[in-house]
């Protein structure tokens, strides 16, 4: 296994630890839609996936501006892991900006 600096890796492969990274590097890289297309295809085989679903929030929150699907996808975090702090600043940060009528 590669070395890694998380601590919980959340009982990912290889493969898939790899496809994250490469994800986030495009996100740094500014190549959103591919960031976006290999997230989404990684939802489609592991729907609960904590790290594809915070890494899908940040990309909707911070670079995509679609502040609706990151809390979507924050609160999806909350609802498998209700004690994840991060999700739950991130969540508010970005509720912020949403019309909840």
């Amino acid at each position: 296994m590669a070395d890694r600096a998380w601590a919980n890796i959340y009982d990912l492969n290889d493969a898939q630890l790899d496809l994250l990274d490469k994800a986030e590097l495009l996100m740094e890289g500014m190549d959103l839609s591919a960031a976006e297309n290999i997230l989404l295809t990684m939802l489609e085989s592991a729907p609960n996936c904590i790290p594809v679903l915070s890494n899908l929030g940040h990309l909707y929150g911070k670079y995509l501006s679609e502040f609706e699907s990151a809390v979507e996808y924050y609160e999806k975090v909350l609802e498998i892991e209700p004690d994840n702090a991060w999700a739950r600043d991130a969540r508010r940060r970005y509720a912020r900006y949403v019309d909840r009528d």
